[in-house]
C-alpha cells in the first residue's frame, strides 16, 4: 500500500534540529518522512479490523515530530517505523463511515485485568503501552502494528471505532478526534459561571478549546488570544467573548480583569488577572505569557503539546498557581465518553469551515510546507484526502 512513514535516523534528527526544522529540509529526502510502498499492517487479533483512510489531519504533534520539536520524552513510548495520521476519518470494509480513536489502552492490546488508570476510563494514560497485541505506542499514528491516517489502510480494534452521523461529512468529521481532545481540557479545567477565562492561541486546538469550553463549561467571559484575521472571525464564531492579539494580552486582560500591571525585566505581569488559562501553543513564550496572566491561585491547562521548552517555574511557585496537563480522552468524570460527546457536538459547530486546503498523498511536501504556517494563510486544519486512490 502507497503510505508516508516515519524512520528514525539519528543523522536526518540531527540535520533537522540543526536547520530550525525548515519547510525545504523536513520535505527534502534527508528528512524522517518517506513515501512508498509498505507492507498493509496486519489484523492483530480477534475485534479488530481494517480502516481505510477518506481525510487524515496533520496535525500539531506531527509536524513537532517532523521538524524535530517532539519531546524526547515520547520516543520510548513509540515504535519505529509508523504512518503518521490520528485524526481520521475512514471507512470499514462494509462502507460504514468511522472515526478513528487513537489511544492504545489496556483493551485495545488484549490486556486484562485493566490496568488502574484504563479501568479508570483514561486509556491515553495506559501504563502498558509497552506490552499486549500490537507494538509501542500511546496512540493510532505513532505505532508501528497498526498504520496512520497517512496510508491507504490502518487497522483498528471495534472499541476504537466510532460511526459517524450522517448529516457529519468527512471534512468536518475529521476534527472529531481533536475536538475531543480540547472538550476533555475543557472538563478538566471545569470554569465556573464566574470565571475570566482565557484560551491562548487560535490553530486547532485554541479554536476548538472555545467550542468546548463554550458548550460545556461556559464562564462569564471567554477571551482568545489569536494572531491572524480568520484566526479572530472563527474564534468569534465558535463563542468567544473577546479577542486578542498575543502582543496586546497583557493590556487585555488587564482591563478585562481590573489587574495591576507590573513591567518586567524580560516580559509584564499581571497582579490580579485571568481565573483560568487554557494554553493551546505549547509554546515557551504561550507557557511563560500565561503563567504572568493569570491570577494569583488560578489554573493553567495546557492543552497544546509541548516540547523541552525553558519555562520560568517563578510564577508558578509565587502564585501557587495550579497547572494541568490535558491529554487525548476517554470516559470523563460526568460518565460520559468524550468521543460520543465531541460526535453529539460537531454537527452544529460547521466544523468543515476549519478544514482545508486538501492535498493528495503523493503532495505530502507541499502539504507539510503548508500546515507548517497554516494560520499566516488563513487555514487551520490542513489534511490529507485519500479517497482518490480508491476512485
Amino acid at each position: 500500500m502507497l503510505a508516508l512513514q516515519y524512520v528514525r535516523s539519528v543523522p536526518a534528527y540531527a540535520l533537522v534540529r540543526a536547520t530550525g526544522g525548515h519547510p525545504s529540509v523536513v520535505t527534502s529526502d534527508l528528512s524522517m518522512l518517506h513515501l512508498g510502498d509498505v507492507l498493509e499492517p496486519g489484523l492483530p487479533g480477534p475485534g479488530w479490523m481494517r480502516v481505510r483512510p477518506n481525510l487524515s489531519g496533520i496535525c500539531g504533534s506531527d509536524t513537532a515530530a517532523i521538524t524535530g520539536h517532539a519531546s524526547l520524552y515520547l520516543d520510548p513510548l513509540t515504535s519505529y517505523p509508523f504512518v503518521p495520521g490520528h485524526e481520521v476519518v475512514g471507512e470499514l470494509d462494509d462502507g460504514t463511515r468511522v472515526v478513528v480513536e487513537p489511544a492504545l489502552g489496556c483493551l485495545v492490546r488484549g490486556i486484562a485485568p485493566e490496568c488502574a488508570r484504563c479501568a479508570e476510563g483514561r486509556p491515553g494514560l495506559c501504563e502498558n503501552v509497552t506490552e499486549g497485541a500490537v507494538e509501542v505506542g500511546l496512540q493510532t499514528g505513532y505505532c508501528a502494528s497498526t498504520g496512520g491516517g497517512w496510508g491507504e489502510v490502518l487497522v483498528a480494534h471495534e472499541s476504537q471505532l466510532h460511526a459517524i452521523p450522517e448529516r457529519l461529512p468527512d471534512d468536518a468529521a475529521v476534527l472529531v478526534e481533536p475536538l475531543a481532545c480540547c472538550i476533555h481540557a475543557a472538563l478538566r479545567g471545569a470554569a465556573s459561571p464566574h470565571d475570566v477565562v482565557v484560551v491562548q492561541g487560535a490553530g486547532t486546538i485554541g479554536l476548538l478549546t472555545v467550542a468546548a469550553v463554550r458548550l460545556f463549561t461556559p464562564p462569564k467571559r471567554l477571551i482568545a488570544v489569536a494572531k491572524y484575521p480568520f484566526q479572530r472571525e472563527q474564534a468569534k464564531r465558535l463563542g468567544a467573548d473577546m479577542l486578542v492579539d498575543p502582543d496586546e494580552v497583557f493590556q487585555r486582560v488587564r482591563f478585562a480583569t481590573r489587574a495591576r500591571r507590573l513591567d518586567g525585566v524580560d516580559r509584564p505581569l499581571l497582579l490580579g488577572g485571568a481565573d483560568l488559562t487554557f494554553e493551546c501553543t505549547g509554546s515557551a513564550r504561550g507557557l511563560n505569557d500565561a503563567v504572568r496572566f493569570t491570577r494569583a491561585g488560578g489554573r493553567v491547562v495546557a492543552v497544546g503539546m509541548p516540547g523541552e521548552e525553558r519555562i520560568d517555574w517563578g510564577p508558578i511557585w509565587q502564585r501557587e498557581l495550579t497547572v494541568t496537563g490535558a491529554y487525548a480522552y476517554g470516559t470523563e468524570k460526568t460518565g460520559e465518553r468524550t468521543f460520543e460527546l465531541a460526535l453529539q457536538a460537531a454537527p452544529d459547530l460547521a466544523l468543515k469551515q476549519l478544514t482545508g486546503p486538501l492535498f493528495s498523498l503523493g503532495d505530502y511536501r507541499d502539504a507539510i510546507a503548508y500546515a507548517l504556517h497554516a494560520g499566516r494563510q488563513n487555514a487551520v486544519k490542513v489534511a490529507f484526502d485519500l479517497r482518490d486512490l480508491r476512485a
